[in-house]
């Protein structure tokens, strides 16, 4: 994963101090690119664990066009639990609960998780009705009838729906790219936790293209990672100088269900990945 830890040397050798939203600080730069050959294989940072199961049932969520965070939960999913955690304590239902107590309300009660967990207008319902379109039923239907298109465009940005999310989409848009029966990703996205939240967004863009290739009959080919405003926040920097002393290994290699013909069909139990044996994880705090 050579293209990440050039990243990360870039923001720290390049990065200007920037106080953000959330009051933490970050060094960051605008604009960045970093491409990935998935004939390499899996791009999953090796020089930290990646929590893959996350990543994995967040994407299926996505796709589900699903905004609530109670399927996220029912399979131990934390990574969007701040958001609407932080919201319920300015409801007039919060009875000082802890975040965990917060959690189990939603697992346990429907109605609770109806009202508290929903995030709003986020990523799935823009990916599946956007103004009444389904973008992901399009690019698809796009690619086999009309595969040398330069509108196979997926955007989570919804200008005028963006008020009632919990958190304005990060990864902001996607093209697909089709040529020679290889189909190419990128993705735009406009701002980018280098730490915590772009290992993630590698190996979720790039899930997703695998995905897309096999239900489309395509050969997997390169996921094109395009940042913004590319930041560390301050309360990092030490983790990422961490992972810089560590060696990179091979990347693992992603196994998915070859049965499985549709995008809209995938399960967790169809992804297994191999051989991959990483460095221990890093801790590193959610600026909310």
């Amino acid at each position: 994963m050579k293209p990440y830890l050039d990243l990360c040397n870039h923001v720290l050798t390049l990065g200007k101090q920037k106080m953000d939203r959330t009051g933490t600080g970050t060094l960051s730069v605008f604009g960045y690119q970093m491409r990935y050959d998935l004939e390499d294989g899996f791009p999953l940072l090796t020089t930290k664990k990646v929590h893959l199961k996350s990543i994995i049932h967040e994407l299926l969520w996505f796709i589900k066009g699903d905004t609530n965070i109670k399927y996220l939960v029912d399979h131990d999913v934390k990574i969007w639990n701040d958001w609407p955690y932080k919201a319920y304590q300015s409801h007039k239902d919060y009875q000082g609960e802890s975040m965990l107590e917060f959690v189990e309300k939603i697992k346990q009660d429907d109605k609770f998780a109806r009202l508290h967990g929903d995030l709003g207008p986020v990523y799935g319902a823009q990916w599946r009705n956007f103004n009444g379109v389904d973008q992901l039923q399009f690019i698809l239907d796009e690619i086999k009838q009309n595969p040398h298109s330069r509108r196979m465009i997926l955007s989570a940005w919804n200008p005028s729906e963006i008020k009632d999310m919990a958190l304005p989409p990060c990864h902001t848009l996607i093209q697909f790219y089709v040529e020679n029966g290889e189909i190419s990703l990128q993705l735009y996205q406009r701002s980018a936790d280098i730490f915590l939240g772009v290992p993630f967004n590698i190996a979720s863009y790039a899930l997703l293209l695998l995905m897309v290739a096999q239900v489309t009959n395509l050969k997997p080919k390169t996921f094109v990672h395009t940042l913004g405003d590319a930041h560390i926040y301050l309360n990092h920097i030490e983790q990422v100088k961490l992972q810089l002393q560590r060696t990179p290994k091979n990347r693992p290699i992603m196994w998915i269900n070859p049965e499985v013909k549709s995008l809209f069909d995938f399960k967790f139990e169809d992804f297994k990945l191999e051989n991959y044996n990483p460095d221990p994880a890093i801790k590193g705090s959610v600026s909310v």
